[in-house]
């Protein structure tokens, strides 16, 4: 072989390995991990000039202030293309175990729907989980609201002095809605009628689950622990059933249903469950339609963290998780916390004061009528399992024969 041939031979073979090179390190496409691997990718930021597009799905009694900051996160950052989706707490669970819905970032209303949705996803052990545990892409609260009563005033007097002068009481308002005298059973006008009690369905929005669970730690006098066995008591159910028969109609949405009292007054609702944040929305649109409406706090409550989270899905890119701890910072930062006053909310940041000297701060414009900056003791949320056999118990005995 004549040396010319030798380097020409030499030449092809030396192209050959750095392509074969090239080939093997050839990245793999985003989102994929390397075989015989388990931890998901971790945030890449974006390469210049890259547009990454994340889905924000919400919980929408955020609707308001979410939609608000987000035109000024999009100014701000042209570099994420944010697609913001508003959904029910437990309806957007279901269609994400479902795979009907996909988002980068979910932030149901409460912690309790986002450990059912942990707990039901991690049944096909094919998966990994789908929130990380630790770190920034771990659940985070956003903004917090408390569980509440709202009342008509002079309805409001007649349950506080069955319930001993005190809060009004879920075992006293058992028994108004199961009277047959209705308001009269308690001390009430009989013109009011039957005592009409109001919240959403627990199957589909979190207000009404939130409402089950505090009824049901008040019938056992427990702040926390709430078990399976609990739930199948024959006593129980039927205590919760009676209850239950008393709602006037499990409306799907806790503002529509808000909006709704204060459309309609007192003949279609004396008293409603609903979040702090939609009560104050809609005081001052109550007051002279119907009489004085007025926000009372349960003696056990329940907080609406909010909590939004990353999802470790296979869906979710690296650069998409990058984005989405971007607009998650962006929710926390203290200007933005400042303005979810603005809509109701308690920030979920502890360094900033819920009273301020602004006129318009819900939580001293509204005293008057009931609206308290100290909350009563607050319920520990029991396990994704619990609440799953809850809803159950909800659907299969408590609503039976309605």
């Amino acid at each position: 072989m004549t040396p010319r041939v030798l380097i020409v031979v030499g030449l092809f073979l030396a192209l050959g390995g750095v392509l074969f090179l090239s080939a093997d390190r050839e990245p793999q496409p985003r989102g994929v991990q390397e075989a015989g691997t388990s931890t998901p990718a971790p945030p890449r930021p974006p390469r210049p000039g890259q547009v990454v597009d994340i889905s924000f799905l919400y919980s929408t009694e955020k609707k308001e202030w979410v939609e608000a900051v987000a035109e000024d996160f999009q100014r701000q950052h042209p570099h994420i293309r944010l697609k913001l989706m508003g959904r029910g707490s437990l309806d957007a669970a279901q269609a994400i175990l479902d795979g009907r819905e996909q988002p980068t970032v979910w932030s149901p209303a409460d912690s309790a729907v986002l450990r059912m949705l942990a707990s039901d996803w991690a049944t096909d052990p094919t998966r990994g989980p789908l929130f990380a545990e630790t770190g920034e892409q771990a659940p985070r609260p956003l903004v917090i609201t408390p569980l509440v009563f709202v009342v008509w005033a002079d309805r409001a007097e007649v349950l506080r002095k069955a319930s001993g002068g005190g809060a009004v009481s879920w075992k006293v308002l058992q028994k108004a809605v199961t009277s047959p005298q209705g308001w009269p059973a308690i001390g009430g006008k009989p013109e009011w009628g039957f005592v009409k009690l109001g919240h959403t369905d627990p199957t589909r929005s979190n207000s009404g689950l939130q409402a089950l669970l505090l009824a049901t730690l008040e019938y056992y006098g427990k702040r926390g622990g709430l078990t399976v066995a609990d739930l199948l008591d024959p006593r129980y159910q039927d205590w919760m059933k009676a209850l239950e028969r008393g709602v006037t109609r499990f409306e799907p949405s806790t503002g529509t249903f808000m909006a709704d009292m204060v459309r309609f007054g007192p003949s279609r609702y004396d008293i409603a469950v609903v979040y702090e944040n939609l009560a104050i929305a809609e005081l001052s649109h109550a007051q002279g339609r119907w009489g004085e409406l007025r926000v009372y706090y349960p003696a056990l409550t329940l907080w609406s963290d909010h909590p939004a989270a990353v999802l470790q899905a296979d869906w979710v890119t690296p650069e998409q998780k990058a984005a989405a701890l971007e607009w998650l910072r962006y929710l926390q930062s203290r200007p933005v916390q400042e303005r979810a006053l603005e809509f109701g909310f308690r920030p979920a940041d502890p360094a900033v004061p819920l009273k301020t000297p602004d006129p318009n701060n819900p939580f001293t414009r509204l005293a008057p009528h009931g609206v308290r900056v100290d909350v009563p003791p607050v319920a520990e949320v029991p396990d994704g399992p619990v609440v799953r056999d809850l809803l159950t118990l909800w659907s299969r005995v408590l609503t039976s024969g309605r």
